[in-house]
């Protein structure tokens, strides 16, 4: 959930699995170690910048 003001969390499609941080359309300069992102409930919050991460619908993280 974001809380007012704040920017709308990154939709995930299917076919972004397995998701990470920082994506693709992040700047370079903004950029930190790579992690790879699990989603509780549909969502995820990446641990080092806080972007926050939404899986669209029908689209499932899972294991294998």
């Amino acid at each position: 959930m974001t809380s007012p003001g704040s920017p709308s969390p990154v939709l995930v499609q299917a076919k972004d699995l397995p998701a990470h941080c920082p994506n693709p359309a992040m700047p370079l300069w903004s950029s930190h170690p790579k992690v790879f992102l699990e989603f509780d409930h549909g969502q995820a919050t990446c641990p080092y910048c806080g972007t926050q991460y939404q899986l669209a619908e029908g689209a499932v993280a899972g294991g294998h």
